[in-house]
Parts: structure tokens; sequence; C-alpha cells
């Protein structure tokens, strides 16, 4: 009898985790919407890897780059 509580209890949570991607597949966004959404995280990509390789020269010119 726990089991099947457990298995449902998983069950219902996937079902809430899930409800946001349920939304854009019945057509929440349309194809501006989404190629826009894809764009931003273009965007944040970008910068991270900026600010990531920045950092690596930064630490390459100060010499605290580890060596090992």
């Amino acid at each position: 009898m726990i089991a099947n509580n457990i298995w449902k209890l998983i069950g219902d949570f996937f079902t809430w985790a899930f409800k946001p991607f349920e939304a854009l597949r019945r057509g929440g966004l349309d194809w501006w919407g989404s190629n826009i959404v894809s764009w931003v995280f273009v965007v944040v990509l970008i910068a991270l890897l900026t600010y990531w390789i920045s950092q690596t020269f930064k630490f390459k010119r100060e010499g605290k780059e580890d060596k090992a």
C-alpha cells in the first residue's frame, strides 16, 4: 500500500513540475515568442562566457593560475 502512495507522489510531483512545459506545448508562445526566449538564452550564455574568459585572462596575467 505504501509503495503505491510513493509512486503516486512521484507522479504528482512531475505533473506539477512540468506544468510550464505543458503550457508551452499547447501554444503559450507563438513563433516570435519562442525565438525571443531562445535569443535571451544565447545572449546570457555569451555574457557568461565573456566574463569567464576575462577572469581566466586576469588570473593568468597576475600569475595566480593553477599550474597543476
